[in-house]
């Protein structure tokens, strides 16, 4: 296929039938990527009965998943530049349908266990491929935003969908369904995927520094540990210093990455700004939303006492809305200012966590109406900041920028339920008797099981409190980010990079001669 400069890139040839079929393949590994974060909330009861894990592997098989993608998404995105994106999101399907097999049919906690891992190894290279992949195959910006638009809305909405996905598949079938289901839809992308997108890789990638792999991933994996289990204990000594050491680990990482020429993140990733402040600003909006949902799923479960089916049925309607909301994003910021759009978007969601903060104890449609506008801020900015940093990297750097991306994203999603989660906590503790039982005045679960009803409604009352205070929060947060918006996101529009000094830098060479980039059908 021939190359074409960058500046042709910005020109950019309309893409057609052939690559809007082949986003919508693409759309199949990030549905079933973000639905096996929470496919398991249905199924451990029933694990806990076939392979009796203890609390520590129940933890596991809990958390395995997202530390394994977590601790892997940026040594995979920098290895999809180098081998090709198309080629690591097929070997990552291969790993991803035979780890599901072995989920499904797991006879221990550590087979499981080991099965989740493996998830996760896959989930690393099938995220940062398929955005890698929609920023080549839709070079005009107008049709990548809308793009990048929809796929941001799939990512939110499959994480919903994945937990009453579960409750249906259980009500008729043992646990191993809600693993099996990943099978088909994998088959179907193998088979699709060679026919239909093209292939693309950096075509002068360097050396690959493989001493940066375990740096990656031990700077990451900690801070992520560290922060997950502050949000589910408490801060203490243990996990201060097990993210004191990731973060010590994390700066040694940066630190080579700035000095070596073959380093795993390029830096001519962050010679725009808006790259920089585009992975800031999304890792904030998953502070948001993940913060959200550490106290709206209690809401539905321990205040309203739904049962979790029906709690997950409820949490699904917000998506109705998200839905609509970043395709919406996308077409009016191709009509003015960028950063006025995604200032708006975390107004937006800012307004829908003061909604959340007039909860009471029994209060579903203000839960909803909050979630539904919070939801669409969140998802408008996720959108246009997703594609604001995609489009300023360089093309053959596609599945470094995705995956920095999603590593924020990971990070702002943990810090949120750890923040958020401490101000929830500290004011419920606060509110509750000191005549209570310990268990009582540590989380409402714990008042429940005391089944003192008079101590059921103290509890429910003092977590409604203490959900209004992190909402609070939350919506000051966000307000933070509508300034960070308008004063580092200052340019009118974004467009296709210009080419840099020296030798004009080529689109990323398509493997197989016969597909072209810009074939339409």
């Amino acid at each position: 296929m021939p190359t074409s400069s960058r500046t042709t890139a910005a020109a950019g040839d309309l893409a057609g039938r052939r690559e809007w079929t082949a986003f919508v393949v693409l759309l199949l590994p990030l549905l079933l990527v973000s639905m096996d974060v929470s496919v398991l909330f249905f199924a451990i009861p029933s694990i806990d009965r076939d392979l009796a894990p203890s609390a520590t592997q129940q933890l596991w098989i809990f958390d395995v998943y997202a530390f394994a993608l977590a601790g892997l998404l940026i040594t995979m995105g920098s290895l999809g530049d180098r081998i090709g994106r198309r080629k690591l999101l097929m070997f990552g399907a291969v790993a991803f349908s035979a780890a599901s097999v072995g989920a499904a049919y797991a006879s221990s906690p550590e087979m499981l266990i080991a099965a989740r891992a493996l998830l996760g190894i896959g989930g690393a290279t099938l995220m940062p491929s398929t955005m890698g992949l929609v920023r080549n195959m839709f070079r005009n910006e107008q049709q990548r935003g809308r793009a990048i638009g929809i796929w941001s809305g799939a990512m939110a909405g499959g994480i919903a969908l994945g937990s009453v996905l579960s409750g249906i598949m259980l009500e008729h079938f043992w646990w191993g369904s809600v693993f099996l289901v990943n099978v088909p839809a994998m088959v179907l992308l193998l088979v699709l995927v060679p026919v239909l997108v093209p292939e693309f890789k950096d075509p002068n990638p360097g050396r690959f520094d493989f001493l940066s792999v375990p740096l990656s991933m031990a700077a990451v994996l900690p801070v992520v540990y560290g922060v997950k289990e502050t949000a589910a204990e408490g801060m203490d000594l243990r996990n201060g210093l097990i993210t004191a050491a990731g973060l010590a680990v994390g700066w040694v990482f940066v630190r080579r990455q700035r000095t070596r020429n073959d380093a795993m993140i390029s830096r001519e990733l962050f010679r725009d700004r808006n790259f920089a402040a585009g992975i800031g600003l999304n890792a904030l909006a998953a502070f948001a939303m993940m913060g959200a949902s550490f106290f709206t799923t209690q809401y539905l479960q321990s205040v309203l006492g739904m049962s979790t089916m029906e709690a997950s049925l409820w949490s699904l309607a917000p998506s109705l809305a998200v839905g609509a909301a970043a395709p919406a994003a996308t077409a009016i910021a191709q009509r003015t200012e960028r950063a006025r759009v995604i200032c708006a978007g975390f107004v937006i969601a800012a307004a829908g966590f003061g909604v959340l903060a007039r909860s009471g104890t029994d209060s579903l449609a203000v839960l909803l109406i909050g979630s539904a506008v919070m939801s669409c801020g969140i998802v408008t900015v996720m959108a246009l900041v997703s594609d604001l940093a995609m489009s300023t990297s360089p093309p053959e750097k596609a599945g470094s920028a995705a995956s920095l991306l999603e590593t924020g994203q990971e990070f702002g999603g943990a810090m949120g339920m750890a923040l958020l989660g401490a101000v929830a906590t500290a004011v419920y503790a606060a509110d509750m008797p000191e005549s209570a039982p310990e268990v009582a005045r540590k989380t409402l679960p714990g008042a429940l099981s005391t089944g003192d009803g008079s101590l059921i409604a103290v509890g429910r009352d003092a977590f409604v409190h203490s959900m209004q205070y992190a909402s609070v929060a939350g919506g000051l947060l966000l307000l933070v980010g509508a300034v960070l918006a308008v004063t580092r996101l200052r340019r009118p529009a974004i467009s296709e990079p210009a080419a840099v000094s020296g030798p004009a830098v080529s689109e990323p060479a398509v493997s197989e001669p016969a597909v072209s980039e810009s074939s339409a059908v």
